[in-house]
């Protein structure tokens, strides 16, 4: 890597502390709220009066952007490793308030005790005992002269030997000269560089993602709202998982509560919906892809900075369209009625329950699509089928299993070209060909995976079909699905081990069906010529011995339902792979009666 990809400096805390204060750098709150515990401020703070390492931080330089008049405004520095370091300083030695992760505003008080060269964090007994000095903070920065403290000190404690308190207290105010690594990143580099070396440099292995540098862009910019915005997309986030957030940022952060965005995420607080819980990289990439027509986040951070693509360039202007787009994308994104309608088509499709949806990138894209296209066609009719068939069709043929970000950025750019339904059209005659129905989605059901997305899809059509569960005269597949029933093997699980059928034979989707958990009970390890014998036998007599169904016509209804064999002879112990053979076929037919039918 040449010498102009970054440069490490070390520079004086008191430096490092200048520069956050005038915003030389911009601290973008990646990790909001303040995660350490007192207790690493104060180890942080003994780090540095003895004189150990304390790490490195890294800040990536925004470009230079062209101003309107011809001029050029500077690009401060960014930091993207080492905010709760610097947090910490500023809590400890500035004295400046945190956000807890109660979001509620706390000082962090840190004592030290001369004589035996101890931090600790300040509490009550410590505030009573006259040998501790509760607070380093107005020390450190000069707030307090060392002299005036060592006087004051001197008068409660006077067996102190004079001459090493004021040893030590230099010793405690020299922490401003003590230094800390600074590795800054050129502005040209692009994210997967940024984030080889950020993964290298990091020795706790932690990696960001670019929606974590797309963050620090955003948070980092107060001239266009980017610091309120980034937190708008980490409040919504919390809030989908935990309502009561709400009543915490009404309380802890009023200034907020104020703004726009809050009113549009009021509705949050008595929504208990869990099918679809973004997190901040999700929302980021549904508001940028839906109103900027690309996929790929690292795009994002390019144009908040600025970037003209055709010039190479950067340029206020699009910095500040940029924000303004992404912006709308986010008020897009948490809109009450657009976020319930969507989540009502996706359950409309079948998917009822969020453990049936195994690609958060599908999940996405089909928002993308919802929120482009009511977007460009307003109240068109087709929207809802074509957003369920588009979700289902990345499901079933993996869409967004590899390389997402290049897939997403060719279907964004493909949708806006043309109208979407001949779009939908040419996919469907491409990957959902005849063969894909017959051949390549019985073979993707040969697996033993209880998590495979194509047995999900047929959970989902039986949801969708309203298929009864097996054997069950009232209570239906989307019941069970919605309130978590019984799996049940068809060949029981411990009938195929004895007859010495390894876990991935015995585990094979193909024979799962769902099941009340009382009849799964009764049904035990019996063989299942034996209990399906019983089965038939009480359609004939009328006495229902296990599961409520005694008729016959409603027996054959609830195994093709289930896509079972439908005679007693289909059961027999040693056509245990034929039968698999013939339910995958038949499930696969389901799923494209489905399908077709969305």
């Amino acid at each position: 890597m040449s010498s102009q990809c970054y440069s490490v400096n070390q520079y004086l805390i008191e430096t490092i502390m200048a520069w956050v204060n005038s915003g030389e750098i911009a601290i973008p709150e990646i990790q909001r709220p303040f995660v350490w515990d007192s207790s690493k401020v104060r180890d942080l703070m003994d780090s540095l009066y003895q004189g150990y390492p304390v790490g490195y931080i890294i800040a990536w330089r925004n470009p230079s952007v062209k101003l309107k008049d011809g001029g050029f405004a500077e690009g401060k520095k960014v930091l993207i490793d080492g905010q709760q370091r610097v947090t910490a300083l500023r809590a400890a030695i500035a004295s400046q308030q945190v956000v807890n992760q109660d979001y509620k505003t706390v000082r962090i008080r840190i004592a030290f005790h001369p004589i035996d060269e101890r931090f600790e964090v300040a509490n009550s007994a410590i505030d009573k005992d006259k040998s501790w000095l509760p607070d380093i903070g107005p020390i450190i920065s000069g707030e307090l002269k060392s002299h005036k403290v060592a006087r004051e000190y001197l008068a409660v404690n006077p067996e102190t030997d004079e001459d090493l308190l004021h040893e030590r207290l230099d010793k405690l105010t020299d922490i401003l000269k003590k230094q800390i690594g600074l590795i800054e990143l050129s502005h040209d580099l692009d994210i997967e560089t940024v984030t080889e070396i950020f993964i290298r440099i990091n020795s706790k292995g932690v990696v960001l993602s670019q929606a974590d540098f797309a963050m620090s862009k955003i948070a980092a910019n107060e001239e266009f709202g980017g610091n309120t915005l980034r937190k708008a997309v980490d409040y919504f986030c919390h809030m989908a998982v935990a309502p009561e957030f709400y009543t915490l940022i009404e309380q802890n952060d009023q200034a907020f509560a104020q703004t726009d965005y809050f009113k549009a995420m009021r509705w949050l607080r008595q929504e208990n919906e869990d099918l679809y819980d973004p997190g901040y990289s999700d929302l980021l990439r549904v508001a940028f892809t839906s109103r900027f027509n690309r996929g790929k986040l690292a795009d994002l951070v390019g144009l908040l900075s600025g970037r003209n693509f055709e010039t190479r360039t950067y340029e206020k202007a699009i910095e500040e369209s940029s924000f303004e787009s992404l912006r709308l994308g986010v008020l897009e994104f948490i809109n009450e009625t657009h976020f319930k309608r969507f989540l009502m088509i996706i359950r409309s499709s079948g998917f009822v329950d969020r453990s049936m949806i195994r690609s958060r990138n599908a999940l996405n894209f089909a928002y993308i699509l919802y929120l482009k296209l009511k977007r460009d066609l307003g109240n068109e009719p087709r929207i809802e089928t074509w957003v369920r068939r588009w979700f289902v069709l990345s499901i079933l043929t993996g869409r967004y299993s590899s390389s997402p970000e290049s897939q997403m950025d060719k279907d964004i750019k493909a949708i806006n070209d043309r109208p979407f339904g001949d779009l939908l059209a040419d996919i469907e005659a491409a990957e959902l060909s005849d063969t894909f129905w017959s051949v390549g989605l019985v073979q993707a059901l040969n697996t033993s995976t209880v998590n495979s997305p194509v047995f999900k899809a047929f959970l989902a059509a039986q949801a969708y079909l309203g298929d009864k569960g097996f054997l069950s005269k009232d209570i239906s597949v989307r019941d069970m699905l919605n309130h978590h029933g019984d799996i049940h093997h068809v060949y029981p699980r411990n009938f195929l081990k004895k007859q010495g059928l390894s876990r991935g034979k015995y585990n094979q989707v193909a024979n799962f069906v769902y099941v009340q958990q009382e009849v799964n009970i009764k049904i035990g390890d019996k063989p299942p010529a034996s209990y399906m014998e019983t089965i038939f036998g009480q359609c004939e007599t009328g006495n229902p011995m296990l599961g409520a169904i005694t008729d016959f016509a409603k027996l054959q209804e609830n195994l093709k339902a289930n896509c079972l064999p439908a005679h007693l002879e289909d059961y027999a112990p040693e056509r245990y792979e034929e039968f698999l053979s013939q339910r995958r076929v038949a499930m696969a037919e389901k799923i494209k009666g489905y399908y077709w039918a969305l």
